[in-house]
């Protein structure tokens, strides 16, 4: 199981300006669009900085080169909205470009974007839970587990065919977007500990 990744959040139809743009035009843009922050982008669309209204508010009559915010703080689409969040919340910003191999942009991803994500419905955990971990990932029947889920908090009650299938699905569980926490009531037919110890305190899957 992997955390959504930025790709799949991102709006790849970005607004962006280049170093020439005067702060005219680029407060128009903010405006007609309803951003609070644009990309600035040299020749060969490689992110060299991002302007704010904040940055145009300090200043009038200027272009983009003169008051971007440099280097840009940008992000790939292949990281995940986890690593998003914590990059936003250390660097302090409101948005991420996104950017390929060579710096180049390919979108942006914002907040409210990642707010999606963390504010996923009870029902959709559910479903990715029994269709994704229990299923997909485990081999399990779709009656071998009862889940519940209420407000992100997840509660697992089933017998299981071997206890060292307990931890795997605890963690994988704790692994999926928008969980909070995990409830562990599950039991197992055959116990198995003495070969595969359970480890129930850990939220990284075994390899």
């Amino acid at each position: 199981m992997r955390h959504a990744k930025v790709g799949f959040l991102m709006t790849d139809e970005v607004i962006s300006v280049v170093g020439r743009t005067p702060s005219a035009d680029m407060a128009a843009l903010l405006a007609e669009h309803d951003i609070s922050g644009l990309p600035v982008v040299d020749g060969d669309d490689r992110v060299i900085g991002v302007v704010s209204q904040t940055d145009l508010l300090a200043r009038a009559d200027v272009t983009a080169q003169e008051v971007l915010s440099a280097p840009a703080v940008t992000i790939h689409a292949e990281q995940t909205v986890t690593e998003a969040a914590r990059l936003m919340t250390r660097r302090g910003v409101e948005r991420l470009p996104v950017v390929d191999e060579e710096d180049r942009l390919v979108g942006i991803v914002t907040r409210r974007d990642l707010l999606r994500v963390f504010l996923r419905p009870d029902h959709e955990i559910r479903r990715c839970l029994i269709e994704d971990v229990l299923g997909e990932t485990m081999g399990l029947g779709a009656d071998a587990v009862d889940v519940h889920v209420v407000d992100g908090l997840v509660t697992m009650d089933g017998l299981l065919a071997r206890s060292s299938q307990i931890p795997v699905v605890l963690r994988l569980a704790r692994q999926v977007d928008g969980v909070v926490a995990v409830t562990d009531r599950l039991t197992a037919r055959f116990d198995d500990s003495r070969r595969a110890p359970p480890d129930r305190s850990t939220n990284s899957v075994p390899r």
